[in-house]
């Protein structure tokens, strides 16, 4: 368990401080209350050869989400607006002091590339992912796919691309391809290890937005039974082929969906998914266009499914391209996260680019919403990479259980 204390905030509005004490004494009973009112499956990984910081980050988070949210940013420490590649920065910690909790990297540059390009990629992915968990930070991996099968990136384009899913599933044509693109995403993901020479936990979103048409593995280029068994197919190899255990899969559609049957067309079944999300632009203000109180149904739907299923819930992607409303922070994103107490475990928002005058998602020094981040960042509901200790840390005997 994960008890938080706060101390007094001081006068000249720094943040109040939020410290992490791991109580196993009290253990015994967190597992008969809180886990069991938590949701009404039994909460396990599907990897039961998860590694323990693996199995402490899942069970962690679950308890944290109980009355917090942690704070997440795409490409955080690998760029932001104006600057690349400089050491311990992100634009969230020049403004708040503290980096997310939550950053975000990316697969992409994996496959599709040569060889000595994919080298270099794994190079500055080891050494950032790597930094995240020494700092006591979490990771999530979105996978932005280059088509293995034909041109046209990992956007779907008429005139090039082809439905590449029935191709890399058992029996396509190129099967034995993607067992080789998954063998160096595996591999990577055993090379990076801490400090301490533990292998660093990841939260890996592979095919998001499926129930979209925009990207190939989208929802017109594969059926449902072609897409779960490509998920089926890559958790599995992943897994018990390859013995990858320090990750957990998050299954995140896009936003087009009303009712929990829509949300789960494409759900492979609960032995194959650790996480659900959602990822949310178009209600919470893109082109200028609000329809909160509908993205809070969405989420609704998403956290009351993770209970029911014995999973984590969270907002895997949203935000507000140039952040144009000041106060977007706390007047649009924190009450929709604090009103129906949905036991989120994280929010994302996408990247601050590094030439785009206008493209970011999160305030940096001299940005008009600077106050209102900072506001956001001293509730107490949100935390920060700061505000985090021991998340990946658990009592030996209690490794390995269902909860």
């Amino acid at each position: 368990m994960i008890n938080k204390k706060f101390e007094a905030q001081q006068m000249s509005g720094q943040r109040t401080t939020l410290n992490y004490v791991l109580r196993w004494s009290s253990l015994a009973l967190v597992v008969l209350v809180s886990f069991t009112s938590f949701c009404q499956a039994p909460m396990r990984l599907v990897d039961t050869l998860a590694t323990r910081e693996t199995q402490a980050l899942f069970y962690n988070l679950a308890k944290l989400s109980k009355k917090h949210i942690l704070f997440g940013h795409q490409h955080a420490t690998e760029y932001g607006h104006g600057w690349r590649n400089e050491k311990d920065r992100s634009d969230v910690k020049s403004v708040v002091g503290s980096h997310p909790a939550v950053i975000g990297v990316d697969f992409s540059g994996l496959s599709g590339r040569p060889d000595e390009q994919i080298e270099k990629e794994k190079k500055l992915l080891r050494e950032n992912i790597a930094a995240t968990y020494d700092r006591g930070g979490v990771t999530t991996v979105a996978w932005h796919f280059i088509n293995p099968v034909s041109g046209g990136g990992f956007y779907w384009k008429d005139s090039v691309s082809l439905p590449a899913v029935r191709y890399l599933i058992p029996g396509g044509q190129a099967h034995e391809k993607y067992k080789s693109i998954l063998t160096t995403i595996g591999g990577f993901v055993k090379s990076v290890k801490g400090k301490d020479g533990t292998l660093a936990p990841m939260i890996f979103r592979p095919f998001h937005e499926f129930d979209g048409d925009w990207f190939w593995w989208g929802r017109s280029h594969s059926t449902v039974e072609e897409f779960t068994n490509l998920w089926k197919f890559t958790v599995g190899y992943l897994r018990d082929s390859l013995q990858v255990h320090n990750l957990v899969y998050a299954f995140s559609p896009d936003c087009l969906f009303t009712t929990e049957a829509q949300f789960l067309e494409r759900y492979p079944g609960n032995q194959w998914v650790d996480m659900v999300g959602m990822d949310n632009y178009a209600d919470f203000g893109r082109y200028g266009r609000y329809n909160v109180d509908s993205g809070i149904l969405k989420l609704k739907i998403v956290a009351d499914f993770a209970r029911k299923a014995g999973k984590l819930a969270a907002f895997t992607e949203t935000g507000l391209e140039s952040v144009k409303d000041s106060s977007w922070y706390t007047s649009t994103l924190l009450k929709a996260l604090k009103k129906e107490k949905l036991r989120l475990v994280y929010v994302l928002v996408w990247r601050n680019d590094v030439t785009s005058p206008t493209h970011y998602y999160a305030p940096f020094p001299g940005h008009p919403g600077v106050e209102d981040f900072r506001k956001f960042y001293n509730n107490k509901y949100t935390l920060f990479e700061n505000d985090l200790d021991n998340i990946y840390h658990l009592k030996d005997k209690y490794l390995n259980k269902t909860f």
